[in-house]
């Protein structure tokens, strides 16, 4: 018996494997490209339930149909291995297999379980994090991290995880301090990092947010594709925000889309990089057409409703025949899942009619899904791009009371938006409201203004 860098019992006595077991939770906390060692240590002993449940796992990360495949036949082993095994590595061993199977609140039961008697798992407790976030379920995000919070307060990862999931419930002030503690046990927490850049969206307070992320981007090279990009996403946002294009297309080129294209995070990272791009009034050029021709490779890829309609997004920008096909997928999948009929399949149909330009219909669907919105997975952030698919789609119906009342909620947290406010701006001079577009185009020429004193 020897014990992961955790202190957790893990069976076995390889070095091999346990390091290899080590570099995957590391790594899988870390976001760090060590977590895929489980692979050949794997294969070196074959033996070890908790490294085959491990290596189900990472497969699964693929979020791809590809990944399920070969993410089975693991999962089916660790099982096999279970008489050999501790009582937490049989758990986890079924949350493998749980997960394969699409039963996933099996999977958060099981970590329940786990973390109840074995709260030094973090690797559980990421886990469980995923899975809930994926289901919009934010209060079981927060619940799995206050079961382990005692067992780990000397640790970064503990309180970057137990940020992220006040964050997404909106509890920001104790989201700012749990970052905070992360980063004082360790300065480079990417995770860390990730909880304040939603801080600073959510409050407004880009400009703190331009600088901190930006301070701390260097940190970020080594770290897989996806905290990689997704981090620098986050700074591309506030660019966006400030009004400040010429560097957010600067960051999408060289960091946003510039690591592991064929990676689904990557990938909606891209689509939805270049959706706020073009209702900020940016012409992208062919830059739909890359992602696009990536995420038709993924042939009909349903694992999740919150990547499926944002391929749809990307496939149809880019006038992809593969559009339809992903279309007709999730219109069937929608027939026997209660979650896809909520909101994938609206959100799909919405998407369609705003990429055909039939405006009125897009704003009907589009504002129909956003009821279940969170249902569909993603944080806040990100799910933020279909309220302003939503909002592009109102006011090219025309439909400006609605898009007036949305813009001016979310210009109370954000009063220096340049794109909202030059929206805002068209909005009133459509209405016939002078002064308030006035006020509004003042609002944003100001910021511009401002943006070219900082920069110089």
């Amino acid at each position: 018996m020897r014990k992961d860098i955790y202190g957790n019992i893990v069976t076995t006595d390889s070095d091999d494997l346990l390091a290899g077991i080590n570099d995957f939770i590391n790594g899988f906390l870390s976001y760090t490209p060590e977590m895929t060692n489980i692979l050949p240590a794997v294969s070196d002993d074959n033996d070890s339930c908790l490294a085959n449940a491990y290596a189900a796992f990472l497969w699964m990360f693929m979020e791809a149909p590809e990944g399920k495949e070969k993410a089975h036949i693991f999962a089916l082993a660790a099982q096999n291995l279970k008489p050999g095994a501790t009582r937490r590595e049989g758990l986890i061993a079924d949350m493998a297999l749980s997960w394969v199977n699409g039963e996933l609140k099996d999977v958060l039961e099981t970590a329940h379980t786990i973390l109840t008697d074995f709260p030094k798992d973090l690797a559980t407790l990421k886990l469980a994090q995923y899975h809930a976030f994926n289901l919009g379920d934010s209060l079981s995000m927060l619940r799995f991290a206050n079961m382990c919070e005692t067992a780990n307060s000397d640790i970064a990862h503990m309180h970057s995880m137990s940020a992220f999931a006040y964050e997404q419930c909106h509890l920001l002030d104790k989201a700012e301090k749990s970052a905070q503690k992360a980063l004082q046990i360790n300065p480079d927490d990417p995770w860390a990092h990730h909880a304040l850049a939603h801080v600073f969206l959510t409050q407004g307070r880009i400009d703190e947010g331009i600088v901190f992320l930006r301070d701390v981007s260097s940190s970020w090279n080594g770290l897989n594709s996806f905290m990689y990009t997704h981090n620098w996403w986050h700074l591309g946002v506030f660019h966006i925000n400030r009004g400040e294009m010429v560097r957010a297309l600067e960051i999408y080129d060289q960091h946003i889309w510039s690591q592991e294209k064929s990676y689904s995070q990557d990938q909606v990272g891209a689509v939805s990089f270049l959706a706020r791009l073009e209702m900020a009034g940016v012409d992208v050029g062919n830059r739909w057409q890359e992602p696009a021709e990536y995420i038709a490779q993924r042939g009909l890829d349903l694992t999740l409703p919150f990547l499926s309609v944002q391929y749809l997004l990307g496939l149809a920008k880019a006038g992809r025949d593969e559009a339809i096909l992903l279309f007709n997928g999730i219109t069937k999948k929608s027939k026997s899942d209660e979650l896809w009929r909520n909101s994938a399949l609206p959100l799909s149909i919405g998407i369609f009619a705003l990429v055909k330009k039939r405006y009125d219909k897009a704003a009907k669907y589009l504002g129909r899904a956003l009821i279940h919105i969170q249902e569909i997975g993603g944080s806040h952030a990100q799910r933020d791009l279909f309220e302003q698919l939503y909002l592009d789609a109102l006011l090219k119906a025309g439909q400006m009371n609605t898009a007036q009342q949305l813009l001016e909620i979310r210009r109370s947290f954000d009063a220096d938006n340049v794109p909202l406010n030059l929206e805002l701006a068209r909005v009133y001079r459509h209405t016939g409201l002078d002064k308030l577009a006035h006020e509004a185009a003042n609002r944003a020429q100001k910021r511009l203004l401002q943006n070219k004193v900082s920069h110089g």
